[in-house]
């Protein structure tokens, strides 16, 4: 590995360094403004999840790794070995108040690295051999994201979608939240509804069903009676659920039934609910 040691960050180390403006002060709209474009970067934070991206195939650019974890287990079984095929990345290393002064927090988790963004593929490739998908419509919570796809991931479900208004899956939280599952579980974007969301899922053989709460709706337990081969729950945003367009376009909306007065459950919460209702027999 290129490990490069991180004593000071005047200038002049930063300037022999490039790299280190990926971490340079990582408040929220830092990270949305290196990460947010198509073919950026997004920061993967811990051990457990540069391993994991790693193992996806994703390319890191650099790594940011606090001294004391180069003796780690963990970092000395899961992590060294992948980077061995990257031996021109940088590894900066360093003490943890300059990593501090760096990033602007304190790595707790012992780790971070700026990984090249992969190019997403298409809806219809994705969804070419799923039978249950879900999709994330305007959810703007990166910790709902992130598990959201950790349950998809455990009760297995196929793949995620995500309108242009959803969170990114990739933002550090949302990765963190999610495990790393992010990095394991196939993604992609969809479009607009008014642009053919539903148009498309419909040419892949899936029935929508909207989870959301109708006075025609379906009892989630009726409908995992009999299930449809194709399944694409959608999901909507916190506290506002699914907008018009959405409902619109689905062709079953369906409600987890509750009691003692409480009308639903956090999102997150209600996409393990569904998806283990829907689970087909690989469970």
């Amino acid at each position: 590995m290129d490990v490069r040691r991180i004593d000071h960050l005047d200038d002049a180390a930063v300037a022999a360094n490039p790299d280190l403006a990926d971490y340079s002060r990582l408040t929220d709209v830092a990270l949305r403004r290196v990460s947010e474009p198509a073919g950026g970067l997004y920061i993967a934070e811990s051990t457990k999840v540069i391993m994991r991206a790693l193992q996806a195939g994703h390319r890191p650019r650099s790594v940011l790794v606090q001294e004391q974890w180069l003796t780690q287990e963990q970092w000395l079984t899961d992590v060294a070995p992948l980077l061995d095929a990257y031996p021109d990345v940088p590894v900066y290393v360093g003490d943890a108040p300059t990593l501090e002064t760096l990033t602007g927090y304190h790595l707790h988790r012992g780790a971070l690295a700026a990984m090249h963004r992969p190019e997403l593929p298409s809806v219809p490739a994705l969804l070419a051999e799923a039978h249950r998908v879900v999709v994330l419509d305007g959810l703007v919570d990166h910790t709902n994201v992130g598990a959201i796809f950790r349950s998809v991931a455990g009760l297995g479900a196929d793949a995620v979608l995500v309108t242009p208004t959803c969170a990114d899956p990739l933002y550090r939280r949302s990765v963190r939240v999610s495990m790393g599952t992010v990095l394991q579980v196939p993604w992609t974007r969809l479009p607009e509804w008014k642009d053919g969301a539903a148009e498309v899922l419909h040419a892949s053989g899936f029935h929508i069903a909207a989870l959301a709460l109708a006075d025609d709706a379906v009892a989630l337990d009726a409908f995992a009676a009999m299930p449809p081969e194709r399944v694409a729950l959608v999901m909507g945003a916190e506290g506002d659920g699914l907008g018009r367009r959405a409902l619109a376009s689905a062709d079953s909306i369906v409600t987890i039934p509750m009691v003692h007065g409480v009308d639903s459950l956090n999102v997150a919460s209600a996409s393990a609910v569904a998806l283990w209702a829907l689970r087909r027999s690989s469970i």
